[in-house]
């Protein structure tokens, strides 16, 4: 490590609680460098991932050596892109040049790095971000929770003896625990907003199509990329580099329009907001209800129009089934019977159930998503937001899919607030928004209409600026 990564004892707790857009600031004034910055975030992960266990392969090296070279070209006073010298982290799913892609799965070639990056790895890296390792998922992103076969149980930094959701559960503990100050995560049915919401952080689902997806995911339309980090204004600045096309994502449409880093508004004047503690059918843990009422009091506060209303949608648990498991399936068709032997049993039985799907059903399928989609565009004709808790229930222990000893059977029970927003395509986040009853975070979802992701954005850019800032306590 060279002298310039030194660092005092109160120089290492002010770089440890940098975000990334302090952390671009102070390079700027010169008043730390990104070799200082990358050596102590991978200090850190030395130190925190052993109980946490975010991370399913760590740069190290690598990221040192990128660090010196960002460090030389802002001493020099030129910087290579708007993210030089960030510490990123890369989700498991997603291709990384170079670096393993493990999938979660026993069935990947642990001796192939990836050949290509995917087009957000390309993005991030283009722009000057330094990749500081990969994040765990469960096998090929398959529940709600994060654990695999291949890495073990991705624990929360709140109290490790919990789970901190999934999938994208290693990229919200280090999200909590500031290992990186962006990290990439996927959602295809609350995969970002789950873990936002067990870890403190915020993170949003951007409307299906801003951001390019290659390899496309098994759950094809369901999946979006987004930001997970510790503040709004984070997640702004990583959507302004993710949201351009790629020409291998046949989805993808053209460079988003929004301007992702807007100043955030003075209030909510004009803004109709609806809010629905249940969505007419779910059961919601009392002390999250209260939390949601909270944010409506502050809502109203700010001079947004507040209406109690529910979408008036019945579950569309069986719809999202219906797709899951179809897309599940294709998984097994490329691997054979000794492969399939390896995999994660969970994901293996809604894998065969898949297989049992009919033509019929795919399609009737489609065609409920349609009627929903529809639905929520004319709610969305009326008001600007829905807002409803992220999750109906607090984190519970690690290593189980389900809460032991509730009424839950899959995991898709205890996500009913996420995955109808997926079918939907819309964009979804979830913001930090206090404590429970037994001191563990809540998250508040805001949900906007197709294509307006800076409201979603700027509304929880304003409630943020109001709410207390989640940081989890240290061992």
């Amino acid at each position: 490590m060279s002298h310039e990564a030194a660092v005092t004892t109160g120089q290492a707790a002010e770089l440890a609680d940098l975000g990334a857009t302090q952390a671009l600031e102070a390079y700027r004034r010169g008043e730390c460098t990104p070799t200082q910055v990358i050596a102590d975030c991978l200090s850190r992960i030395a130190r925190d991932n052993p109980r946490v266990n975010a991370f399913s392969h760590v740069a190290g090296d690598d990221a040192l050596a990128a660090a010196e070279a960002s460090t030389l070209r802002w001493q020099q006073g030129r910087p290579c892109g708007p993210l030089d010298g960030v510490p990123v982290t890369i989700k498991d799913l997603t291709l990384t040049q170079g670096m393993p892609t493990r999938l979660g799965s026993r069935t990947s070639d642990a001796h192939a790095p990836a050949a290509v990056d995917a087009p957000v790895s390309r993005f991030l890296r283009e722009a000057g971000a330094i990749i500081v390792g990969k994040t765990l998922s469960p096998e090929f992103g398959w529940k709600g929770v994060t654990d695999n076969p291949l890495h073990g149980i991705c624990r929360n930094p709140w109290d490790t003896r919990l789970t901190p959701g999934g999938s994208s559960g290693g990229a919200g503990a280090a999200a909590a625990l500031n290992l990186g100050m962006l990290h990439q995560g996927s959602d295809a049915g609350g995969s970002i907003r789950i873990p936002c919401s067990f870890t403190g952080t915020f993170g949003i689902k951007p409307t299906f199509g801003w951001v390019p997806q290659w390899p496309s995911s098994a759950m094809s339309t369901l999946s979006h990329l987004g930001p997970m980090t510790r503040s709004v204004e984070d997640s702004a600045l990583m959507m302004r580099l993710l949201a351009q096309p790629d020409s291998r994502d046949g989805y993808a449409g053209p460079r988003c329009p929004i301007d992702w880093q807007a100043p955030r508004p003075d209030h909510l004047r004009g803004v109709r907001v609806a809010i629905s503690l249940d969505l007419g059918y779910v059961e919601v843990a009392p002390d999250i209800r209260q939390g949601v009422i909270r944010a409506a009091a502050l809502l109203q506060d700010l001079g947004a129009s507040v209406e109690w209303v529910d979408p008036g949608f019945a579950d569309p648990i069986e719809t999202f089934n219906t797709l899951w498991f179809a897309g599940a399936s294709q998984v097994l068709e490329r691997l054979d019977e000794s492969q399939q032997a390896m995999l994660d049993p969970g994901f293996l039985e809604i894998a065969r159930r898949g297989t049992g799907i009919s033509l019929s059903q795919y399609l009737a399928a489609r065609r409920h998503r349609s009627e929903l989609t529809a639905a929520m565009g004319e709610f969305h004709q009326r008001y600007d937001l829905l807002v409803t808790p992220t999750m109906p229930i607090s984190p519970f222990a690690a290593g189980h899919n389900v809460p032991p000893g509730g009424p839950y059977r899959e995991w898709m029970d205890w996500t009913p607030f996420t995955y109808p927003f997926n079918l939907t395509q819309q964009p979804a986040a979830s913001l930090p928004c206090g404590l429970d009853e037994q001191g563990l975070p809540m998250g508040l979802h805001l949900v906007g209409p197709k294509f307006a992701d800076d409201r979603v954005m700027q509304v929880a850019a304003l409630l943020e600026s109001r709410l207390p800032r989640l940081t989890p306590p240290r061992p």
